[in-house]
């Protein structure tokens, strides 16, 4: 059904909203979710996305080892870290990356196989239960996830997760702000309401706006900046 809906579309000639319309609904007809997509993204042969590389990459590189620096971090941990393609920038002194994605796990266990400052486990945030605080960092590292998270149970779960991975700092790189999506895979939110309401011991330290923002074309822009959180001390 989905596949001769994709075919009518290649053939009739509607333009203008019609189209976009037409197609933003066969997107998310035939859209598996968010774990699904990226598990079969990256099992397919597929990467983490252009803002992992080149100018993207650089950037965020640039201000997450600047912050590494700043706060003399010796932990980081990062929830949903990909196929570690933007982690060959980083300078951490340790690293952990957790992944639904068991062929991104695979790949991060090959790139940096011997390097002994890094490890890798398979994330299920239905299953990741973690009371004894085994897996927590002085920074919590979130690199474009959140816009990725299109259920609301799934984000819910992936922020309070993120949000317990760490002792120091949270840092994120998203977008802020509620706003139409260009595809089925992408839901952006304020993310902020959530930090908010559900973990107010948490307050944003810093915000650093991209240097490439978002002007129209994807290719050259991005609609995420910085969002630096620290934990307030109990006195």
């Amino acid at each position: 059904m989905a596949g001769d809906l994709k075919e009518l579309l290649k053939r009739v000639p509607v333009v203008g909203p019609l189209a976009r319309g037409a197609l933003r609904l066969y997107r998310n007809a035939t859209f598996p979710g968010s774990s699904a997509y990226w598990k079969g993204r990256y099992s397919e042969g597929g990467n983490s996305g252009r803002g992992s590389y080149g100018a993207f990459g650089e950037f965020k590189a640039e201000v997450v080892n600047g912050l590494v620096r700043e706060f003399q971090v010796g932990w980081v941990l990062a929830v949903r870290c990909g196929d570690g393609s933007q982690l060959a920038l980083g300078a951490y002194p340790r690293y952990i990356g957790l992944d639904i994605s068991v062929a991104a796990i695979g790949l991060c266990a090959r790139r940096f196989r011997e390097d002994l400052t890094k490890s890798f486990f398979l994330y299920d945030p239905v299953c990741f239960v973690d009371h004894a605080g085994l897996f927590r960092a002085e920074l919590g590292l979130s690199l474009d996830v959140i816009y990725h998270l299109t259920e609301e149970r799934v984000f819910d779960a992936y922020m309070g997760h993120l949000f317990s991975s760490s002792s120091r700092l949270i840092v994120i790189y998203s977008n802020d702000s509620e706003r139409p999506s260009p595809s089925a895979h992408i839901r952006y939110r304020r993310f902020s309401d959530w930090v908010h309401a559900r973990a107010p011991q948490w307050s944003l330290l810093r915000r650093i706006p991209n240097r490439y923002p978002f002007t129209g074309d994807d290719r050259t822009g991005s609609p995420s900046d910085f969002f630096i959180y620290s934990r307030e001390s109990k006195g």
